[in-house]
C-alpha cells in the first residue's frame, strides 16, 4: 500500500487525476444507470397518464362536437319550420280579416244587418283548422271569445300560460295599439289537457285586430305539428346515443352523459335511471360533486361485480349548456399502465447499454478533464514568472468560475495591489516633495513678497507723481505690471502646495454656473468669445465647495477663451449622468491641444502660455480629486477642445 501511494505521488498531475478520479466516476455511472433506469420508469408511467388523460380530454371534447353538431343541425331545422309556420298564420289571419271586411262591407251596402255579418263570419272562420288541432279564434278587446271551437262566449282576459304570463292580456293591450295591417305574433307555452298533452308544448299565434267590431282575429297552432317527421329526429337521437356508447375508453372505460339532476340520460347499463344519491368505496357523493361543478376532473375508488377490489377511476366531464347536459368520460386508471409495464423491460435493457457505453466515454472525458485543469495552471505558472521577473501588468486570463479562475483572480488582485502600493509609494515620495514644496513656498511667499510690496509701493507712489506723458512713465508702468506677475507666480505656487481641503454646503450647480459665466464673460480676455449656456434643469443639489469650484470654472473658462481667436464660441453645460455623477462641460472651437502635450496637460509648471505658470490646470485637478471628482480632456487640433467635470451626487460612494 505504501509503495502505491508513493508511485502515486510521483505521477505527473496529469495521470494522478486518471489514478484518482477513474474510479470515482465510473462506480458511481452504474449506480445512477440504476437510479436512471428507476426514475425512467417512473416517468413512463407518469407520461402514459398524461397521455391517457389528454385523451380523456380530447374524448369528452369529441363528444360535445357530436352533441352540439346533433343541436345545431335541428335548431336549424326547427327555425326554418318556425319562419315558415309564422307565415302561415300570417296568412290565415290576414285570410280571416278579409272575410270580415267583406261582411262589413255588405252591412256598410245594407244587404245585411251586423249580426247576419258577424254570424257569417263566425260561420266561416270556426270551420278552420290549423295544423292537427290548432284553430282560428276570435275575441274582443275585453277578453270576450266570440268566436271559439270550445270556449265560446267565456271572457279569458286574465287567463295565465304555464309560466305565469297572461298572454291574453298582453295580446288585447297590443292589438289595440296595432297600426293598420299589422300582424302582431305571441309565443308562450301550452298544454291543453282535453288533447291529452303531458308536456308542456311551444304554441305560436298571429293576431290581427279589426277595429270596426273590435275583434282580435287570432291564429294559432302548435310548432311541433309542422315538424315533417319528427321520428326522425328521435331516430337520428338514438343513432347519436349509440355511437357515444358504442366509443370505448381503454378496455372498460366508455363515455356517459346526465343532467344536472343526476338523471343518466347516456350510460352503458343506468340509462334513466337517477344516481345522484351514488357513492363510491369510500362514500363520497362523487356524481353529487360533477352536477354541482359542471366541468373538471374527478378521481374515486370504484368496484364493479366483476372486480375482486375496488379500482381507481379518473373521469373528465364537460358541461353542455344547451340540454343542461354533463358529457363524462372515465376510465381506469391501472389501464393506463399496461403500456408503461411494456416499455419498463425495453427501458432496463438500453440502461445497460447505455452504462456501458457511458463508462467508456467518461474514461476519456477524465482523461480530456486531467488535460482542462492542468492546462490552466500551466499558464499560470508563465504569468507567475514573468510577475517575479517584474512585469507588474501581467495578468492571468479568467475563463472559469472555479477555483482555478478564484485562484487566477485572486492572484491578479494580489498583483493590483502591490502595484497600487508602488503607487502608492511613488505618490508618498510627491506628497514629500510637495510638503517641501509648501515649506518652500511659504518661505519664499514671506522673503519675496515684501520686497515685491515695497517694489508695488514706490513705483504706484512714482505712477501717481508723473503723467502718461513723461518719458519714464512706461518703465514705471512695466515695473508694476511684472512685480505683480511675480506676485501672482507666488500666490500660484502657494495654492498648489496649500490646496485647503474643501468646505462642503448644499451647492445648486446650475446657479452656480450662471454666476461664473456671467462674471467671466465681463472679463477682458473674453470679450472676443461668445458663451452659450445648456443647463439640465434636472440636476440635484449636491455637497460642494463653491469657492473652489467657482475657481476651477473661471480657471477653465478663462483657458477656453485664450486658445480662441475672435469670434470663438464657449458652451458651458451641465448635464445628470447614468453613473450617479454630474457632469460639467466647457466646450470650444479653438485651436486645440498638440497630442505630445496632453499627457503633460496637468503637470505642475507646464503651460504653453508666453507668460503662464503652468499652475492652473495642476491646481484645478488637485480641487477636483479632494471633491471625489474625475477631470477629462479631450481635443483635436483645429477644432477644439472640450474639458469634462464629473462630480459625484453621492460623495461617499466614491
Amino acid at each position: 500500500m505504501q509503495s502505491l501511494f508513493s508511485y502515486v505521488n510521483n505521477l505527473k498531475l496529469r495521470w494522478k487525476m486518471m489514478v484518482l478520479v477513474l474510479p470515482l466516476v465510473t462506480i458511481p455511472i452504474f449506480i445512477v444507470g440504476g437510479v436512471i433506469g428507476y426514475i425512467s420508469t417512473k416517468q413512463a408511467y407518469l407520461g402514459i397518464t398524461q397521455t391517457s388523460k389528454d385523451d380523456l380530454e380530447h374524448m369528452a371534447g369529441f363528444t360535445l362536437d357530436l352533441l352540439n353538431s346533433h343541436y345545431q343541425q335541428f335548431q336549424v331545422y326547427k327555425q326554418d319550420k318556425e319562419k315558415s309556420f309564422n307565415q302561415e298564420l300570417a296568412t290565415l289571419t290576414d285570410l280571416s280579416y278579409k272575410v270580415l271586411e267583406s261582411q262589413q262591407r255588405q252591412v256598410r251596402l245594407g244587404r245585411i244587418d251586423l249580426a247576419t255579418a258577424r254570424r257569417e263570419s263566425h260561420n266561416a272562420l270556426v270551420k278552420v283548422n290549423v295544423g292537427k288541432t290548432g284553430y282560428i279564434y276570435a275575441m274582443n278587446s275585453k277578453g270576450d271569445l266570440m268566436v271559439h271551437v270550445a270556449m265560446e262566449g267565456k271572457n279569458v282576459f286574465n287567463s295565465q300560460d304555464e309560466s305565469g304570463r297572461y298572454f291574453i292580456r298582453e295580446m288585447c293591450e297590443k292589438a289595440v295599439r296595432s297600426k293598420p295591417g299589422e300582424v302582431l305574433y305571441i309565443v308562450y307555452p301550452w298544454k291543453n289537457t282535453a288533447l291529452g298533452d303531458k308536456v308542456l308544448r311551444k304554441k305560436v299565434v298571429a293576431y290581427r285586430y279589426f277595429r270596426e267590431w273590435d275583434w282580435i282575429i287570432a291564429a294559432g297552432g302548435y310548432l311541433e305539428e309542422t315538424y315533417d317527421d319528427i321520428d326522425f329526429e328521435r331516430r337520428s337521437f338514438a343513432a347519436l346515443k349509440e355511437k357515444i356508447k358504442s366509443k370505448k375508453v381503454g378496455k372498460t372505460g366508455y363515455i356517459f352523459c346526465l343532467d344536472t339532476a343526476g338523471n343518466f340520460m347516456i350510460h352503458p347499463t343506468g340509462e334513466g335511471k337517477n344516481f345522484l344519491k351514488a357513492t363510491d368505496t369510500d362514500g363520497n357523493h362523487f356524481i353529487k360533486e360533477m352536477c354541482q361543478t359542471k366541468s373538471g376532473w374527478i378521481r374515486y375508488p370504484w368496484k364493479n361485480a366483476s372486480d375482486r377490489a375496488p379500482r381507481m377511476k379518473i373521469v373528465r366531464y364537460e358541461y353542455f349548456q344547451p340540454w343542461n347536459w354533463i358529457v363524462a368520460v372515465g376510465s381506469y386508471e391501472d389501464e393506463f399502465y399496461q403500456e408503461a409495464n411494456a416499455i419498463k423491460g425495453r427501458i432496463m435493457e438500453s440502461m445497460v447499454v447505455l452504462t456501458i457505453f457511458v463508462s467508456i466515454l467518461a474514461i476519456i472525458m477524465v482523461f480530456l478533464a486531467a488535460r482542462i485543469f492542468t492546462d490552466p495552471i500551466a499558464g499560470m505558472m508563465t504569468v507567475i514568472r514573468k510577475v517575479k521577473q517584474g512585469r507588474l501588468d501581467e495578468r492571468i486570463e479568467v475563463t472559469t468560475n472555479d477555483e482555478l479562475g478564484e485562484l487566477a483572480t485572486a492572484f491578479n488582485r494580489m498583483t493590483a495591489i502591490i502595484k497600487h502600493n508602488k503607487e502608492l509609494e511613488a505618490n508618498l515620495a510627491q506628497q514629500g516633495k510637495m510638503a517641501s514644496l509648501g515649506v518652500l513656498s511659504s518661505g519664499v511667499a514671506h522673503e519675496i513678497n515684501n520686497p515685491l510690496g515695497v517694489i508695488l509701493g514706490y513705483a504706484g507712489y512714482i505712477e501717481g507723481k508723473i503723467g502718461p506723458d513723461d518719458p519714464n512713465y512706461k518703465y514705471i508702468h512695466e515695473i508694476k505690471r511684472e512685480s505683480k506677475r511675480c506676485k501672482k507666480i507666488v500666490q500660484d505656487l502657494l495654492s498648489y502646495a496649500r490646496t485647503p481641503q474643501p468646505v462642503l454646503e448644499e451647492t445648486n450647480i446650475n446657479q452656480l454656473l450662471e454666476q461664473i459665466v456671467d462674471f467671466a464673460a465681463n472679463h477682458t480676455d473674453m470679450h472676443h468669445v461668445s458663451v452659450q449656456k445648456e443647463f439640465d434643469p434636472a440636476l440635484p443639489v449636491i455637497m460642494v465647495d463653491g469657492d473652489q469650484l467657482r475657481q476651477v470654472a473661471i480657471n477653465l473658462i478663462l483657458n477656453a477663451g485664450a486658445a480662441m481667436q475672435k469670434g470663438g464660441k464657449l458652451v458651458v453645460s451641465s448635464t445628470l449622468g447614468v453613473d450617479g455623477c454630474v457632469s460639467l462641460k466647457f466646450s470650444d472651437n479653438g485651436g486645440g491641444i498638440p497630442p505630445e502635450h496632453m499627457e503633460k496637460i496637468f503637470e505642475p509648471f507646464f503651460t504653453t502660455k508666453v507668460k503662464g505658470t503652468g499652475l492652473g490646470l495642476a491646481i484645478t485637478r488637485q480641487i477636483i480629486e479632494q471633491h471625489h471628482g474625475k477631470i477629462a480632456i479631450q481635443s483635436n487640433v483645429g477644432q477644439g477642445t472640450t474639458v469634462e467635470v464629473r462630480l459625484p451626487i453621492n460623495r461617499d460612494a466614491y
